[in-house]
């Protein structure tokens, strides 16, 4: 791990403390005060029996925000996508992903380990699959060449730098892939991102896919879980494959009831976590020690590379050290993420600092 995961410090400023302003992930939101509140109050039962009422409001909400027959609440976004490539495959197949995609670089080789798959990683241009790119790495129907099993896509894509997939482009590879017989899965863990910045409805936006996995606790701010959405007979058998990687979470409705807050409410404050990003990213552009791609900057992930090989790793701690909390994503990537509890005072705050630091590069 280069910067991942940095321990948070608080600094003293003219006697006051000051809290660092956190960009390492949206995944470090705390819950709204709603959130808490719901969760104090929150109806529970035991949801390995289908018997916790908030999860079963939760599950069916989300089945009805994205036009499906139904919905599983699970304890991660890794989860969910786990459990849909054991959904949709056999063992020995492959699985066709973007090359930078989180199923492939950051959920621990599962697929392999559980569903006995391997990735056929595919390079694209800011992350975007296209049908063009997908169509020649399908497995020939012959006996002695793995056959593919799945078509997996990340929108928003993270890696990428949150860049977005459009729903023109996503229709053609829903078409080729009906036409070659192939399900495919989205890995959505930031699609209300996605559908924020086409200003379409998540409906629309994945309307063509045999299931997704879409985040409750990264831009809409739940503390713990995600959503798997799909027909009745897949989520029939997510479950049991939920309950094979342990997670059944019994009296869950103290979680789902921030997660049906975050459903509800919270995608209409991401607009205003866009826009911080796209500030940040026009303060990196200014300086000749960074290099950008401003049109990639299109939800709310900043990603930059540090000239002649420069130290991400030092950039970050040198960040850090004055209250601005980043991840280096690589030997000399930086990368950005804003979020709720992050405000536009903050984002400057943090875009001065940046500012300072690139300039002592040269």
């Amino acid at each position: 791990m280069y910067g991942l995961g940095t321990a948070v410090e608080t600094k003293q400023v003219e006697g006051q403390i000051r809290q660092p302003v956190d960009l390492r992930s949206d995944t470090v939101t705390k819950p709204t005060d709603a959130m808490r509140e719901a969760m104090a109050s929150a109806e529970v039962g035991d949801d390995v029996y289908g018997e916790d009422p908030t999860v079963n409001r939760l599950e069916a909400r989300a089945a009805e925000v994205f036009g499906r027959e139904a919905a599983l609440f699970v304890p991660t976004g890794s989860m969910g996508n786990q459990i849909a490539i054991r959904l949709h495959t056999q063992h020995g197949q492959e699985v066709i992903c973007e090359a930078r995609s989180h199923v492939l670089d950051w959920e621990m080789a599962m697929m392999a380990a559980f569903s006995g798959c391997q990735a056929r990683a595919v390079a694209a241009e800011r992350g975007i699959l296209t049908w063009e790119h997908i169509k020649p790495a399908i497995g020939a129907k012959i006996y002695y060449r793995a056959q593919t099993g799945l078509i997996c896509l990340e929108n928003s894509h993270n890696m990428a730098g949150g860049t977005v997939t459009p729903v023109e482009v996503m229709r053609e590879i829903w078409d080729g892939a009906k036409d070659a017989r192939l399900p495919v899965h989205l890995d959505g863990a930031r699609v209300f991102n996605a559908a924020t910045a086409l200003g379409v409805s998540v409906a629309e936006l994945t309307e063509g896919f045999d299931t997704v996995m879409f985040c409750l606790s990264k831009g809409l701010g739940a503390p713990v879980g995600s959503m798997l959405v799909g027909s009745g007979e897949a989520i029939e058998q997510a479950r049991m494959h939920r309950k094979a990687l342990g997670g059944g979470m019994r009296q869950a409705g103290v979680l789902a009831a921030a997660g049906l807050i975050a459903l509800e409410e919270m995608p209409a404050v991401l607009t205003a976590d866009h826009a911080n990003a796209r500030m940040l990213a026009g303060t990196v552009a200014r300086f000749k020690s960074a290099e950008i791609d401003l049109g990639a900057v299109q939800t709310n992930i900043v990603i930059f590379t540090l000239v002649g090989n420069g130290d991400a790793a030092a950039f970050v701690g040198r960040l850090k050290a004055r209250g601005v909390l980043a991840s280096a994503t690589g030997p000399h990537a930086v990368r950005f993420v804003t979020h709720h509890d992050v405000t536009l005072r903050d984002c400057e705050r943090a875009a001065g600092v940046v500012a300072e630091e690139l300039e002592g590069l040269g």
